[in-house]
């Protein structure tokens, strides 16, 4: 099993626990509490800039972000995805009777999206070696970069948390790192958010026309 399959089995076990362990709550996805999901979900849609739009939650949970979308914006197509299947059954659940979503598998990712959007995918490092996940990680934002038309936006814990809440199981990289990795590999336009009362930061990477 290469270091990406089993990182991607790992974390998968972690987040389907994580879903069984607490059900369609915050806590279901890893998250303290729904205020800061909510405080989640504006930053990383400063990303969106049309009326009309496709967008891909990549790592999408239960599909709480299609809510926040529905009371934020009217006229959009949601796709979900998720590397947990118990994430994926319980985000078709929570999206039943929706006509403008689907949640699907890697094998579903065929197509392009306006935008693309990562919330906490990458802040759960478990107990595998830094450099295999800064690797994983940079492998996974190429991936936010193809599948995306217009831009993508996702966040990480942050290098500026306060040293003793730090958990070692978790992953807190120097923002200007990814901020220069964004800049030199995807595009000119990229915005570093680390203005808003959370231990992390959002990175917005908008592709050139």
């Amino acid at each position: 099993m290469t270091n990406s399959s089993k990182i991607q089995s790992n974390v998968s076990n972690y987040y389907t626990k994580k879903i069984n362990d607490f059900g369609k709550t915050p806590q279901g996805v890893d998250w303290n509490s729904a205020e800061t999901q909510e405080i989640r979900f504006v930053q990383l849609s400063k990303l969106i800039s049309k009326d009309s739009f496709s967008v891909l939650d990549f790592g999408c949970g239960y599909g709480s972000y299609y809510s926040f979308l529905k009371l934020n914006y009217l006229n959009f197509n949601y796709t979900g995805y998720d590397i947990s299947e118990s994430m994926r059954v319980a985000a078709k659940e929570s999206l039943s009777g929706t006509n403008d979503t689907k949640i699907v598998d890697e094998n579903g990712l065929v197509q392009f999206y306006d935008f693309v959007v990562a919330s906490g995918i990458f802040n759960v490092k478990l107990d595998n070696a830094i450099g295999d996940w800064v690797e994983y990680t940079k492998e996974t934002l190429m991936e936010l970069n193809r599948l995306a038309l217009t831009g993508f936006s996702f966040n990480m814990l942050t290098s500026y948390s306060d040293r003793h809440l730090m958990k070692d199981y978790l992953y807190y990289p120097d923002p200007m790192k990814y901020f220069d990795f964004c800049k030199q590999n995807f595009s000119r336009n990229v915005a570093l958010l680390h203005d808003y009362d959370l231990y992390e930061f959002t990175l917005i990477v908008r592709k050139e026309s």
